[in-house]
C-alpha cells in the first residue's frame, strides 16, 4: 500500500516539479532580457550624448568660421577703406602711406635680428654650442615673423600680380 501512495505521491511531486519549470525558467529569461534591455537602454544613451556633443561642436566650428569669415571682410573693407582715403588725399600723403609697412618691416626685422646677434654673442662668451644658440634664436615666435615677413613681401605681392 505504501507503494501506490509513495509512488503517487511521487509522481505527483515530479510532474508537478517538471511542471513548474518552464516558468521557472522563463523568470529567469525574463531577468536577463530586462538586463539586456537595461544595457542596450544604457548604450543607446552613451550614443544620443556622443551625437550630442558632436553636434555641439558642429556648432561651433560653424560659429568660429562665421566669425572668422566676417573678421576677414572687416578687414578687407578696412583696407579697402583706407587705400581709397590714401589715393584720395593724393600726393605726400599717398607717398607717407606707402612707406610704413617697408619701414615698419625693417625696423622689427633689425630689432630681431639685433637681439638674435646679442644671444648668439652672450651664447659665444659663455662657451655654448653653435646649436643650442640656433635652437634658442630661432624660436616659434621668430620664425612665425620671419615666414609672415618673407609671406607679405614675396609670395603675397607675386601671387597678386597672378591674378591669385
Amino acid at each position: 500500500m505504501f507503494d501506490l501512495i509513495g509512488g503517487g505521491v511521487l509522481g505527483g511531486l515530479i510532474g508537478g516539479v517538471f511542471r513548474l519549470a518552464p516558468e521557472v525558467l522563463k523568470f529567469f529569461d525574463k531577468k536577463n532580457e530586462r538586463e539586456h534591455e537595461l544595457a542596450m537602454f544604457d548604450k543607446q544613451c552613451d550614443l544620443e550624448k556622443a551625437r550630442g556633443q558632436q553636434k555641439l561642436a558642429e556648432i561651433g566650428a560653424e560659429r568660429d568660421a562665421a566669425v572668422d569669415v566676417g573678421v576677414m571682410d572687416a578687414f578687407n573693407a578696412a583696407i579697402a577703406q583706407q587705400a581709397e582715403m590714401v589715393k584720395s588725399a593724393g600726393g605726400m600723403a599717398a607717398k607717407l602711406s606707402a612707406s610704413v609697412r617697408p619701414v615698419v618691416t625693417y625696423w622689427v626685422l633689425a630689432i630681431w635680428s639685433f637681439a638674435h646677434l646679442w644671444f648668439a654673442w652672450n651664447g659665444w662668451l659663455h662657451n655654448m654650442a653653435p646649436v643650442e644658440v640656433f635652437k634658442h634664436i630661432m624660436s616659434p615666435d621668430f620664425s612665425a615673423l620671419l615666414s609672415g615677413t618673407i609671406n607679405y613681401w614675396f609670395l603675397d605681392r607675386t601671387l597678386k600680380q597672378r591674378g591669385l
